[in-house]
């Protein structure tokens, strides 16, 4: 997927301008210059271009200050990164001695450049934007990160530096990422079923800092393995490359079918652990839990099963997730996760005829019908898969605003319990229709 990066002095509204493009609230935005200190990361889709979108800290060439050189060099990290940047200037403002230094930099990076000018809320402030040729990066587009103004025109010139990032999803092999805190033993695993040894191993945490794709061939198909950099709380990134390594691990869960979380079995399931398996289902990829180290773990007849049920109590939404208990030091059931990935991906494929679906459902909703809400009885009139890769069905209701969300959950795990969803996240979306699934016989 193609990187954009933005980049501009603080307080400039790159964090709005960030939230405007990813249509969320992802980035804190305040008044105050220097509240973004770490980037963040977003997906954009623009005219059927795709791509991930960074918020920087404020950028000011040549501070002494110390949390200002950390912003700095995070945003040196980011410009090197990506594929295009977007350089945003404040508009009311007009030109500053930091906006030529920044422009100065820009223009050593060799990257492709679209300069913003931000704040320009209505016709008279957009020619705030003239000024900004004096800079020398070309056209200079007058938007408002706020509400939005002109800022189809600065897309449409962003994205014609963008190719067309659809690579992997013609690619029809299975691309499996291993993901999971540092030093949960990433590198070995990968080393294991690669059978050399092509990540740096040791026991310091966060000596991979790159993703690495391999592809193996397993029983004759091409499996591509991709090795990422451990994610690590934000409180505990002490280098500033480290935050290049979340970016490609992202990247890395972005690009692949199904991750493999990877946990130390003697640490058992952290809170760091959780992020990432939550990270993952934001992603929609199939989801394996491998419980690494095993070999390391007293055990007796039931250690197992003791885990596993702490687990599920623990993430009662990922009852689903199968955990594979391993030890890529003495390659202990690796392959296992090889062969679990291979159905997860077919899984992921699945499409449900609607008539079976329907079938099967409708008996369940009779049985436990949705409880009404305000005095009104809630129907579930008909359903039907809508997506695959990951699966997507839609429920048509007479009043689905109304549906409360622990029968939403009810019925998640009735799908579940009725058709084969192992390791795969699955999402419903709710439609107003007053026709039954009985009517449309």
């Amino acid at each position: 997927m193609n990187i954009v990066a933005i980049v501009g002095r603080p307080n400039v509204g790159k964090s709005t301008l960030f939230n405007r493009l990813v249509g969320m609230r992802d980035a804190i935005v305040e008044d105050v210059p220097g509240v973004t200190r770490d980037r963040i990361y977003g997906n954009v889709e623009w005219n059927g271009k795709r791509f991930s979108i960074i918020d920087t800290g404020g950028f000011i060439p040549g501070s002494e200050d110390t949390m200002e050189q950390a912003i700095r060099e995070q945003a040196m990290i980011a410009i090197d990164e990506a594929d295009a940047i977007v350089f945003l200037c404040d508009g009311r403002d007009g030109v500053t001695p930091f906006d030529i230094d920044i422009a100065t930099i820009l223009r050593r990076s060799k990257k492709p450049i679209v300069l913003a000018v931000n704040k320009c809320d209505n016709t008279l402030q957009q020619t705030y934007s003239f000024e900004f040729h004096s800079l020398g990066l070309g056209e200079p587009y007058p938007i408002s990160a706020a509400n939005g103004a002109n800022t189809g025109d600065f897309l449409d010139a962003l994205t014609s530096h963008l190719e067309h990032s659809d690579d992997d999803e013609n690619d029809e092999h299975l691309k499996i990422a291993i993901v999971g805190r540092p030093n949960a033993g990433k590198s070995s695993l990968s080393n294991a079923l690669i059978g050399k040894e092509r990540s740096i191993v040791t026991d310091i945490a966060g000596t991979t800092r790159d993703s690495v794709d391999t592809t193996i061939k397993y029983y004759g198909e091409e499996i591509i393995l991709i090795d990422t950099a451990g994610l690590r709380r934000r409180s505990q990134i002490k280098e500033n490359i480290e935050m290049y390594s979340v970016m490609r691990t992202s990247r890395a869960i972005e690009r692949c079918d199904v991750a493999v979380v990877m946990i130390d079995a003697e640490r058992g399931l952290e809170e760091q652990d959780k992020r990432i398996i939550n990270l993952v289902n934001e992603a929609r990829k199939g989801i394996i839990i491998a419980v690494n180290k095993w070999d390391l773990v007293e055990k007796d007849m039931n250690t197992a099963e003791k885990f596993s049920q702490k687990f599920k109590e623990e993430m009662r939404t990922f009852d689903y997730l199968p955990i594979v208990f391993i030890s890529a030091l003495t390659k202990q059931r690796i392959t296992k996760i090889i062969d679990l990935a291979k159905e997860i991906k077919e899984v992921r494929k699945m499409r449900i005829p609607t008539h079976v679906l329907n079938d099967t459902m409708q008996a369940i909703f009779e049985r436990t019908p949705p409880p009404a809400v305000r005095g009104m009885d809630l129907r579930i009139n008909y359903m039907t898969q809508v997506g695959i890769e990951p699966p997507v069905f839609a429920f048509f209701c007479n009043n689905p605003k109304l549906l409360p969300d622990s029968y939403k959950r009810f019925m998640e795990r009735a799908m579940r319990e009725n058709f084969d969803f192992k390791g795969t996240p699955i999402s419903f979306v709710f439609r107003r229709k007053n026709t039954s699934w009985k009517d449309r016989k």
